[in-house]
């Protein structure tokens, strides 16, 4: 969906200046590659990218350094405190029975 046809329909201009694109909903609905080439053309003004068509973005991607370009880490939620606690609970649970913990971040890759 978020690819070079898409792009070229877009309006011009507007509050900042040309389309933006935000994605923090799935990585397989956008072609990065065109991402790219729309930013890089200008027919872009930036791009808010939470997700990627592979996971996590590899580190040579052009878009970790492009200057119009937010990435965040894909981890945002409406939490409910009490949905929170027991997951916390679990994981304790798990470190004091000896087993692995979930979801844990590996600083190596970056997620």
């Amino acid at each position: 969906m978020l690819n070079a046809s898409l792009f070229a329909q877009l309006k011009r201009g507007g509050p900042l200046g040309g389309p933006v694109v935000v994605n923090a909903g799935r990585g397989g609905l956008q072609v990065e590659t065109d991402i790219f080439a729309a930013l890089e053309s200008g027919v872009l003004k930036g791009a808010s990218l939470d997700v990627f068509e592979r996971e996590p973005l590899p580190p040579d991607s052009p878009l970790w350094s492009h200057p119009a370009v937010f990435v965040s880490p894909h981890n945002s939620a409406i939490s409910e405190p009490s949905a929170v606690v027991a997951a916390v609970a679990r994981q304790i649970e798990a470190f004091e029975r000896g087993e692995p913990l979930r979801n844990v971040v590996d600083r190596e890759r970056g997620y």
